[in-house]
């Protein structure tokens, strides 16, 4: 990633909260601060334009706003006609819900109760100082259509409550993953591991079931890190781990780059953790600018999946979770990467990946979906599609796992009716022997959205929804969707 704007970059920029155009699916690239965002493209400007017509037009029928239609169930399915509109079909939609707002509501509804589990979700302590995080949101209001639209982003927005608002009461997610991140400068950390853990209690005991689960962020190779892990799994107060290889992942200076495979320094780690019974470690890798070899020249190489198939064989009890699935391509537009996939066939990292199960014959490593399919799912859906396709068809529907890296794009509601819609294009499943994903609520779907982090968690999802149909969370959240007015489409960033 490139570094947090400066004050005088930041100035070449505006919010993606209170300027990018507030549309329920991202309609250009917003930037959190980590890269430079690319300008609306061609594409994305007609979306947006086709976007606003059907408001328009279809909301003066029903008798809203544009902004009244837009936060509808039908501006949902208005946005998605536009998008097949300019990319093709690769959405599946019924024009009849836009036009119909019982169809659309009906669909809704009948999608309500599936079981989500986002893998990766974030939130700011409340003393985090650093206004530069916010062109992570900025980013992908601008950019990716993702659904931010306050009259003023602040760190509030990427605060506790902001959180529980918008992971559990403005979405369909049922159980989120709070994770954390390492940096050289400590007080760049967005939460302490006791603060993780802090919260993940919080908002158990509010509902009164298990909606959250958390993190403890390991950090190799700093002055005693593995002291840290034993005094933790004494308190019998860790979920599963976070790690990130390339170490600190905002500046190329990072001090502390390692590999997972290293005998000396990792593998004592993992028989702890085996010893221990939380074998599910969730690891960092790509989301690098485009001059990675340039901008990153000594540890790039750190954020690729070089060293993850000799740890997974030498540690078959462990899971080796890949964030990001291992996608280069960081906060821009993914044209450039869907060009050299539709030459070569593929995905640079994500490709690498994706072969480690059939070359080295393991069964433990698993691909997730953060920020990896929130920059391309609106900016560029048959990239979208041909990643999840690379992803299925390498490590099976099994092994790819849901997450929206939220709340840094606001709600992830927009990523999961995106999901719930995408399908691969026949010319590309012929081409590339990919399989269909099949409806929203089909195995495939809901494997990724749920399925597989529950077997993963060691949870079984029809107890765990039964909880949580009633839970404080859900009476809160039936509260909430009386009030129409709390509910937005913002997303949070910078655009340019």
């Amino acid at each position: 990633m490139a570094q947090i704007f400066s004050d005088e970059e930041l100035k070449r920029f505006k919010s993606a909260q209170t300027d990018a155009f507030h549309s329920p699916i991202p309609t250009q690239i917003i930037s959190n601060g980590e890269f430079t965002p690319s300008p609306q493209s061609k594409e994305q400007a007609q979306v947006e334009s086709l976007i606003k017509a059907l408001a328009d037009d279809l909301g003066k029928k029903q008798g809203l706003s544009r902004r009244q239609f837009l936060l509808s169930a039908s501006g949902m399915a208005a946005a998605f006609i536009a998008m097949n509109e300019v990319f093709g079909p690769v959405f599946m939609v019924n024009k009849a819900e836009a036009a119909e707002p019982e169809r659309a509501m009906a669909r809704a509804s009948s999608l309500q109760d599936q079981f989500i589990f986002d893998d990766q979700t974030h939130f700011v302590h409340d003393e985090f100082k650093h206004d530069g995080l916010l062109n992570i949101p900025r980013f992908a209001a601008e950019h990716w259509q993702a659904g931010l639209a306050k009259e003023q982003l602040s760190l509030g927005d990427l605060k506790f409550q902001n959180y529980v608002r918008q992971i559990f009461l403005n979405s369909d997610t049922k159980i989120a993953l709070l994770s954390g991140a390492p940096f050289d400068d400590p007080s760049w950390w967005f939460l302490a591991n006791e603060q993780i853990r802090a919260a993940v209690d919080t908002v158990n005991k509010l509902a009164g079931s298990r909606r959250m689960y958390g993190h403890f962020v390991i950090t190799p190779k700093q002055p005693g890190w593995l002291d840290k892990v034993t005094d933790v799994l004494e308190t019998a107060q860790v979920d599963s781990w976070k790690a990130y290889t390339i170490g600190d992942p905002l500046t190329s200076t990072t001090k502390h780059p390692w590999r997972l495979d290293d005998e000396e320094l990792m593998y004592p780690f993992y028989e702890k953790a085996v010893k221990a019974g939380v074998t599910n470690l969730a690891i960092h890798k790509g989301l690098l600018p485009a001059d990675y070899e340039k901008s990153w020249p000594d540890v790039w190489q750190h954020a690729t999946a070089w060293d993850i198939a000799k740890a997974a064989k030498d540690w078959p009890q462990m899971n080796f979770i890949i964030y990001h699935a291992c996608l280069r391509p960081a906060f821009e537009l993914p044209d450039q990467a869907l060009a050299e996939f539709e030459a070569t066939g593929e995905i640079k990292w994500a490709s690498d990946l994706a072969r480690i199960p059939e070359k080295h014959g393991v069964k433990n490593v698993y691909a997730e979906l953060g920020t990896c399919f929130a920059n391309s799912a609106t900016a560029n859906p048959r990239f979208a599609a041909a990643l999840l396709g690379t992803l299925i068809k390498g490590f099976g529907a099994d092994h790819v796992v849901w997450g929206t890296d939220s709340v840094w794009y606001g709600s992830p509601q927009w990523q999961i009716e995106a999901l719930r819609r995408l399908e691969i294009p026949e010319d590309m499943q012929k081409k590339h022997g990919f399989a269909p994903l099949g409806p929203a609520d089909g195995e495939v779907k809901n494997r990724i959205f749920g399925l597989n982090s529950a077997a993963l968690y060691k949870i079984d999802p029809q107890s765990a929804l039964k909880l949580v149909d009633n839970d404080g969370i859900s009476r809160l959240k039936a509260e909430y969707a009386e009030d129409s007015e709390l509910r937005d489409n913002i997303r949070y960033g910078y655009i340019i």
